[in-house]
């Protein structure tokens, strides 16, 4: 019998952190900068900390029982490397100035992991908070190169204003970073592949510059179109009286759907692939064949293909995320 799995966080206590996701139910001591949820990466394995398979690594519950955990319909390249990372970020401070690769250029790297392309769900902003965004209009690649070299890249770079609720999509090419004072949600390829542009002339902890990767970043910025989609527009269809849901993102990387929930929604996990829900706000309580499980604002879950009819109730805002 298949279960919904609830997993330890994987803290990072990068330079950028703060105490901020301990208001997401998240226990630490100092500073942690990010809560990786959901991940298979071996930068951050997480762990399943219920039910019978208390103890295993996802991965290793998806190598023992793919077909039950991934499901019937799930492409076999996601069968041998899981295909997402879900994480939660304090941006207590603002982060460096970077750009990801997408698969084709991970694989000439020789890298194990896929490209990076990522969306990020603002939880909380401070007013005026802003993100990097893509670069000026008429930055082309001779312009950035040049500002590198002068240590004037701020000059080129473009800036979105952000409020809670906003959804933002960084297709791999694009310049991005999270401002200060910014809290989210982010579901992203399974990749730590970042190559940092510029960081503000910050230290790191051993109290030298941290390290830019500028070359690499300059191969794979999409200088032809660099904002891509940005702010993703929310269109509601309702699920009943007391529920409605919003299509966030459907590519080929991942579809995220919003969740309002003021009741109860039916769901399934029919056999063909895996869910998972990530508590925006608010409590609720996964009720399936073989028992129930609470969940609380900050929580994610795993629920298996294989776990059959559930029901999700109380009052509640939740991505819901597949591929």
């Amino acid at each position: 019998m298949m279960y919904p799995f609830k997993f330890k966080p994987v803290y990072k206590d990068y330079i950028w952190g703060g105490e901020n996701l301990k208001k997401y139910n998240k226990s630490f001591s100092g500073s942690v900068a990010e809560s990786w949820e959901v991940s298979c990466h071996p930068d951050g394995e997480s762990v399943i900390e219920n039910g019978k398979f208390r103890g295993l690594t996802l991965s290793r519950i998806i190598k023992e029982r793919p077909e039950e955990v991934m499901g019937n319909s799930i492409p076999e390249k996601y069968m041998e490397k899981f295909p997402l990372l879900i994480k939660l970020i304090d941006a207590n401070d603002k982060l460096s100035v970077q750009v990801h690769p997408d698969d084709e250029y991970a694989k000439f790297m020789g890298s194990d992991d896929y490209g990076k392309n990522e969306m990020w769900h603002i939880l909380e902003a401070k007013p005026g908070a802003k993100l990097v965004y893509g670069l000026k209009e008429g930055v082309d690649r001779d312009i950035f190169i040049k500002n590198v070299e002068k240590g004037t890249v701020e000059d080129c770079l473009d800036y979105i204003e952000v409020y809670p609720g906003d959804t933002i999509y960084i297709p791999a090419g694009v310049v991005h970073a999270i401002g200060e004072g910014i809290i989210l949600a982010e579901v992203q390829q399974n990749s730590n592949l970042t190559f940092r542009v510029y960081d503000y002339n910050r230290t790191g902890k051993d109290g030298k510059p941290r390290e830019l990767h500028v070359d690499r970043a300059i191969e794979v910025i999409d200088f032809k179109n660099s904002k891509k989609i940005g702010k993703i527009k929310e269109e509601f269809f309702s699920i009943n009286d007391g529920a409605k849901k919003s299509e966030l993102i459907n590519n080929e990387y991942f579809i995220i759907e919003k969740y309002y929930v003021e009741g109860k929604i039916p769901d399934k996990a029919d056999g063909s692939k895996f869910i998972i829900y990530v508590v925006l706000d608010g409590e609720c309580e996964i009720n399936y064949k073989g028992g129930s499980e609470k969940l609380i604002k900050g929580n994610s879950v795993f629920i298996p293909a294989a776990m059959g009819d559930f029901e999700i109730s109380g009052d509640f805002k939740a991505l819901r995320i597949h591929v």
